[in-house]
């Protein structure tokens, strides 16, 4: 189980992970990087697809084809975890290379977007504030690597849930005895 959970995880955190972190990295100063968190969502419903791979070929590689519901379940949260640990030290590296500008650039997207949208007076002061505070809170690495994990994990919890809804296939009871 652990082997499986390893390489469909892995690759499910490399392949979200390295698509994010290159997006990011090309985005130019125009770039809306709120509205990027859409796309990233989407890679990430993409690659953790290999969930449901991952759980598939466990039921019929190492379980003679049946599986439970829970034990299904179980093997696509080990791949979610897996997936997840992978996206956060990744994402990790990636801030310390970049210098932890990430946050700023986002709070300065957020901001723009909403003056541009027509924010003025004091509710544009308040996303400010609110802003610096997101930064502050995220600049704290108890705060930042489990907000990074549950970026992932929930999506990947999800379809675990529905790929064992799918693949659950119990063994037949036996009638009789050989």
């Amino acid at each position: 189980m652990t082997r499986y959970a390893l390489i469909y995880g892995g690759l499910a955190g490399l392949i979200v992970i390295l698509t994010i972190v290159a997006g990011t990295a090309m985005a130019d100063s125009d770039t809306n990087l709120a509205a990027a968190e859409w796309m990233g969502y989407l890679v990430m419903l993409v690659a953790l697809s290999l969930v449901f791979v991952g759980i598939k070929r466990y039921r019929d590689q190492q379980r003679e084809g049946y599986i439970g519901f829970w034990g299904a379940a179980g093997m696509g949260a080990a791949i979610a975890i897996v997936a997840g640990v992978i996206y956060v030290v990744v994402w990790e590296v990636y801030l310390f290379s970049s210098d932890y500008q990430f946050m700023s650039q986002y709070a300065e997207s957020v901001i723009a977007e909403s003056e541009a949208d027509g924010m003025t007076g004091t509710e544009l002061e308040e996303l400010k504030l609110e802003m610096d505070k997101m930064s502050e809170r995220y600049a704290n690495a108890l705060f930042r690597l489990p907000m990074t994990f549950l970026e992932i994990f929930p999506v990947g919890l999800l379809i675990s849930l529905i790929s064992a809804a799918f693949l659950r296939r119990i063994r037949p009871p036996r009638l009789y005895e050989d």
